[in-house]
């Protein structure tokens, strides 16, 4: 609940790397993420090489944290895994993202979520850039790296958006 409540999103970030298990346990908290039939449909593209997380930033215009934080972790899908005829795994790759989220803050790191998926110039934009093939939809890059900032607990919680039996209760 700790990591709930006090993840923020981080936009500066400190010299220190990533080690490379902080990572992987990162990526294992996002593929346990829950998935519409099990399917499962994300792929992760782990970026750590300043040039390539530079040229990110010329594709996506909210991504200048990426030239501090030392790993942006590309969420992708592959929709050649969908059976269904709606896209499910927006929810998928959604909840992975938030996994992800979740996971750095109990670590101590800091994240930010850089939606992708729908805008087509930053979906072809991160597509070209990182040899992505097309049945590969990128959805979202997290920043990660140690913060160089606090971002303190929020309380959000609001009773007026709560409905009991139906709406407007």
């Amino acid at each position: 609940m700790e990591a709930i409540f006090t993840r923020r999103s981080i936009r500066r970030y400190d010299d220190r790397p990533v080690e490379a298990g902080a990572v992987d346990k990162l990526l294992a908290a996002a593929m346990a993420a829950p998935s519409a039939g099990n399917e499962q449909p994300w792929e992760f593209i782990v970026v750590t090489d300043q040039a390539t997380r530079e040229e990110i930033t010329r594709v996506h215009p909210y991504s200048q944290m990426l030239r501090q934080a030392p790993v942006a972790i590309v969420v992708c899908a592959d929709t050649a895994r969908s059976r269904y005829p709606v896209d499910y795994w927006i929810q998928d790759c959604a909840a992975a993202t938030q996994n992800i989220l979740l996971a750095a803050a109990a670590i101590g790191l800091g994240t930010c979520w850089l939606g992708v998926h729908p805008v087509a110039e930053r979906v072809e934009g991160v597509r070209r850039l990182l040899a992505i093939p097309d049945t590969i939809v990128p959805f979202a890059i997290v920043a990660v790296g140690h913060p160089a900032e606090q971002g303190g607990r929020v309380d959000r919680f609001d009773p007026t958006r709560i409905h009991h039996e139906r709406y407007g209760r």
